[in-house]
């Protein structure tokens, strides 16, 4: 079906223009094509779909609760419609492979890449697989170099949580919430981590291999929690050219240098700063040091993340979707979406800026989810 959104303000070429956008094949058209249906965009923002980097929120669908297990392709269902529903028409699933048990373990993977297949099939938006790898998962390191080299895998990230996690050890708090997550008592949980801590010996090797596997698969690699420069060269050298959630300014500002993206969570801004006392997301971005706003575990938050980074008064809206939407896409090497121009995928997120809230989202050019009282706006 042939679409054109009409009435808006569109975002084209850095600038918001009031213009009509026509949809036609899957893609951003020349002009409107004879008899294609109308939206009627009046009053409302019409720009790209949004492009999420890492987004774990799908963790929740998996485990609502520790321990609490629903059915991965219910879960993989729930969660592509969020999706859809917040905007987001390319998302990158953060599904961690760790060496926990539970939610995060082998067979967890296993069963999502089993499940993914059928997911995308009926997924509007385009579900892709960001794997955060573990860097003393040994024992999962064979599966993740057949996801890699299958195709299952789009973004590869170097995680390596096992040193903090060690660090928390002896105290009982954290260590309860690490263990309920893995579905393990308190103490078990201790001596697993001290077990994969004694492993650590072979963990270069394993990267050397992981890096490899993605340069040949030709997908793009990113570092995660980079807590100095010496960690964003050494993964820099690991064709890691994703920075994401710098733990110091220091880290982000030689990534930005370098030329590579710098990645932080959209509820950073959303909250008005980390849930964990790290840097404030929106000032880095308004300095040029952040350049990719990810939903991280709240979907919403991307685009409200945009709307708050305008109220903030540095940044105009063309601006600020860059944060969520061409530059994560630029960042991932997906040169066919993040903005509206002929030719390029037809992902669309029609916005009411004063909730600010999706109104239509349409996805490879169809309509893929419309807003509770908005098909009035429908016409041929």
């Amino acid at each position: 079906m042939d679409w054109v959104v009409t009435g808006g303000a569109v975002l084209r070429d850095g600038a918001m223009v009031q213009d009509a956008l026509a949809l036609s094949g899957g893609v951003v058209g020349e002009a409107p094509v004879a008899g294609a249906v109308r939206f009627d965009a009046t009053g409302l923002l019409v720009m790209p779909g949004l492009v999420d980097i890492h987004g774990d929120a799908h963790e929740r669908q998996m485990q609502p609760r520790p321990g609490v297990d629903l059915p991965v392709g219910l879960a993989l269902r729930d969660s592509a419609a969020q999706l859809i529903a917040c905007g987001i028409t390319t998302a990158y699933l953060g599904v961690t492979l760790s060496w926990e048990p539970g939610l995060r373990s082998l067979a967890a993977w296993r069963a999502l890449k089993a499940a993914l297949p059928a997911a995308r099939a009926g997924a509007a938006t385009d579900l892709r697989v960001h794997l955060r790898f573990e860097a003393d998962n040994l024992d999962a390191l064979e599966d993740a170099l057949a996801g890699i080299a299958d195709g299952s895998v789009h973004l590869l990230g170097f995680n390596d949580h096992t040193p903090g996690i060690a660090k928390k050890l002896k105290d009982p708090v954290q260590v309860a919430k690490y263990a309920g997550r893995a579905g393990m008592a308190a103490a078990d949980f201790a001596v697993l981590v001290e077990s994969v801590v004694a492993r650590r010996g072979a963990v270069p090797a394993a990267r050397e291999r992981l890096a490899a596997a993605a340069r040949a698969a030709g997908i793009p690699v990113l570092s995660h929690d980079d807590a100095t420069v010496g960690d964003r060269e050494h993964y820099r050298a690991h064709g890691a050219t994703i920075c994401e959630f710098p733990m110091a300014e220091a880290v982000g500002v030689a990534a930005r240098a370098a030329g590579e993206a710098v990645v932080m969570g959209a509820p950073n801004v959303v909250r008005g700063g980390s849930h964990l006392g790290w840097a404030s997301a929106a000032p880095l971005a308004e300095r040029g040091i952040v350049t990719v706003l990810a939903s991280d575990y709240v979907w919403p938050a991307m685009l409200e993340a945009a709307f708050a980074m305008v109220r903030r008064g540095a940044m105009d809206l063309p601006q600020a979707w860059a944060l969520v939407s061409a530059n994560p896409a630029r960042a991932c090497g997906l040169d066919d979406r993040g903005r509206l121009a002929p030719g390029l995928r037809g992902d669309v997120v029609v916005v009411d800026p004063a909730v600010p809230a999706p109104v239509a989202v349409f996805a490879a050019g169809g309509l893929a989810w419309i807003a509770p009282g908005a098909a009035s706006r429908l016409a041929r």
